[in-house]
C-alpha cells in the first residue's frame, strides 16, 4: 500500500483496533486461475505471532481455497469520506487547491492456509459467531441450532488461517493540510447527513 509519511500508521494498538472496527475484509489470493477476491468476516487474534494471525472461512463452492496454502492480503477499509476543496481556508487565499479522500485503511498479508477439520471450523465459527453477537441483548449461539444441523453446515465451508508476516496501517485525515484547512475539513464533515462522513470529521488531528 502507497503511504506517505503524514499518513503512516505504526502503532499496532492502533491498528488492530482499526481491524476490529472494520471486521468484514477482503481477502485476496492468486492461483492458478489468476487473482480473486472474497468478501468475509475475519477475527484478529492478536496473541498469535508478532503482528497477530487471521481466522474465518469461505464457501466450499468458492474455488478460492482449492489451491491449498498460499499468500493473501486482506483488506481493511474504515471509515472514508469525500473531502471538497470548498472547505479549505486555502481556497480562499490562493485557490491552489484540489478535492480528495479521507479514509482509514489496513493491509495484512501472510500465507494463507485453508482447512476442512470439523472441529477448527466449529471452532472458528463460533468465535465470529460469539464476537459479533456479543452485543445483542440476547444473543444467538451456534449451539442454540440443532447439532446435525450445524454439522451439515460445516461441510459446507472451509476454514482459513492466515499469520500476519506484514502489516501496514494507514490514516489519511488531512495531516499534510494546513491548521485553518483541517478546521474546515471538521466542519464541513460534521455537518453532513452521513454518519460516515461525521465519523472520519472526528478523527482529524487538531
Amino acid at each position: 500500500m502507497y503511504t506517505p509519511p503524514a499518513f503512516r500508521e505504526d502503532d499496532r494498538a492502533s491498528i488492530h483496533a482499526a481491524m476490529r472496527a472494520a471486521p468484514f475484509a477482503t481477502l485476496v489470493t492468486c492461483g492458478a486461475e489468476g487473482l480473486i477476491g472474497t468478501p468475509l468476516p475475519l477475527l484478529l487474534d492478536p496473541g498469535e505471532g508478532e503482528f497477530g494471525t487471521l481466522v474465518g472461512h469461505v464457501a466450499r463452492a468458492n474455488p478460492q481455497w482449492r489451491g491449498g496454502t498460499t499468500e493473501g492480503l486482506a483488506v481493511f477499509t474504515g471509515p472514508n469520506a469525500y473531502v471538497t476543496p470548498s472547505w479549505y481556508a486555502t481556497k480562499a487565499e490562493t485557490g491552489k487547491v484540489v478535492p480528495t479522500w479521507n479514509y482509514v485503511a489496513v493491509h495484512a498479508s501472510g500465507p494463507v492456509e485453508f482447512f476442512e477439520d470439523a472441529g477448527r471450523l466449529l471452532d472458528v465459527v463460533t468465535r465470529l459467531t460469539e464476537l459479533h453477537e456479543a452485543a445483542r441483548p440476547e444473543p444467538w449461539a451456534v449451539s442454540d441450532a440443532p447439532e446435525a444441523f450445524v454439522q451439515s453446515q460445516l461441510r459446507g465451508i472451509v476454514g482459513l488461517r492466515m499469520r500476519i508476516a506484514r502489516l501496514e496501517g494507514k490514516r489519511k485525515l488531512s495531516q499534510n493540510r494546513p491548521a485553518a484547512d483541517r478546521a474546515g475539513v471538521v466542519a464541513g464533515l460534521g455537518a453532513s447527513e452521513r454518519e460516515g462522513d461525521r465519523a472520519v470529521g472526528r478523527l482529524i488531528p487538531d
